[in-house]
């Protein structure tokens, strides 16, 4: 079969011929319909060799939907033909955080070597995957692949971090989204759906802030030079009691800090690097930052329902396997909008 993979560090990634796998006890095998492309992958092959953390080569892709092609022996619960997305976070499933359904939070799955297809498992970019377990599958019925499979990451990721704010986020009450990419422009959609917030975008790209328009938020600033004061201002001079950075860099993380209330919630989810200076009297009083991981096996199939009631419009734009290295080099360039999909099958 096709596969994209990483087989040299500091390399483009391959277009290659692999063998196809077979399902073992317990396993399913997917025809894969349509997988995601995302900065995480980037962030994978620009480590330096001593702080990658697996071995080489890696078959990318960790959004991931398919059809059932073949089942291992013992596995019940799914039939071949029926469509489903792949939960990326694999824990070990046997201790109390994964039987929670929690398994983005494991705290086994680093030492037993358990890891995510496409950053570090065989991942969805190819013509088949090969999924561990029915758990970490979700039904999406006749949903269109295309639409379904940034839920997995891109739209798992944020909603995740939107429940984390729910309580913070009441009538009157201002939500920040600083990047509006991938994830940025689905946590503008969940923030609309799921709180009553006035929902402020922020971005340094006019192309992405018209998306950010177009999906409901109820302000749009070019991220620069004094963007937070001007948040700030448009908060009345009290600030965002909602902040979910999805770039992640030093300079958004400030902006942040900047711009959020007392007593609230700095998110930060973006992969960019940078970090957050916290301490007495050095941000608002009370406010509180996390660095929030993926999403739980439950909180998938909520994103699932929430796309299949028509709340979530993806942006997307599809390539095919071919043409998936010029994905990421139009992702690295900043030139995708919304979302990257390939189609290893198409």
């Amino acid at each position: 079969m096709k596969a994209l993979q990483y087989r040299t560090v500091g390399s483009a990634p391959e277009l290659v011929d692999i063998p196809a796998p077979e399902p073992g006890p317990g396993q399913i095998l997917l025809k894969v319909t349509a997988a995601g492309v995302c900065h995480s992958d980037i962030a994978v092959m620009s480590m330096p060799a001593e702080r990658l953390p697996f071995p080489l080569p890696l078959t990318l892709g960790h959004e991931g939907a398919g059809t059932v092609a073949a089942l291992g022996a013992g596995v019940t619960g799914v039939a071949v033909g029926d469509a489903v997305v792949v939960y990326g976070p694999w824990g070990c499933g046997a201790c109390p955080v994964c039987a929670s359904g929690r398994e983005n939070y494991c705290p086994h799955a680093a030492r037993l070597g358990i890891r995510p297809p496409g950053l570090g498992s065989p991942g969805a970019m190819a013509q088949y995957l090969l999924v561990d377990d029915i758990r970490h599958l979700v039904p999406i019925g006749d949903l269109d692949p295309v639409a379904a499979v940034p839920l997995t990451d891109a739209g798992l990721t944020p909603y995740h971090a939107v429940r984390r704010a729910l309580p913070k986020l009441v009538p009157g009450s201002t939500a920040v989204v600083i990047g509006t990419g991938g994830l940025g422009h689905l946590a503008i959609q969940l923030l609309r759906a799921l709180t009553p917030a006035r929902v402020v975008a922020l971005d340094i790209s006019g192309d992405k802030l018209e998306l950010a328009r177009r999906v409901g938020a109820h302000e749009a600033f070019l991220s620069e030079a004094g963007v937070a004061a001007r948040v700030r201002e448009s908060t009345g001079g009290l600030g965002a009691q909602a902040v979910f950075d999805f770039v992640g860099v030093d300079a958004t993380g400030a902006s942040a800090v900047a711009m959020a209330a007392m007593d609230a919630d700095v998110q930060l989810v973006g992969l960019g690097g940078g970090a957050i200076r916290v301490g007495f009297a050095q941000v608002p009083y009370g406010m509180s930052v996390t660095a929030p991981y993926w999403g739980s096996r439950t909180e998938l199939a909520e994103v699932i329902a929430l796309a299949r009631s028509g709340v979530l419009s993806v942006h997307t734009e599809t390539y095919t396997l071919d043409d998936a290295p010029l994905a990421y080099e139009r992702l690295h360039a900043g030139r995708i909008n919304g979302r990257a999909v390939i189609l290893p099958n198409g």
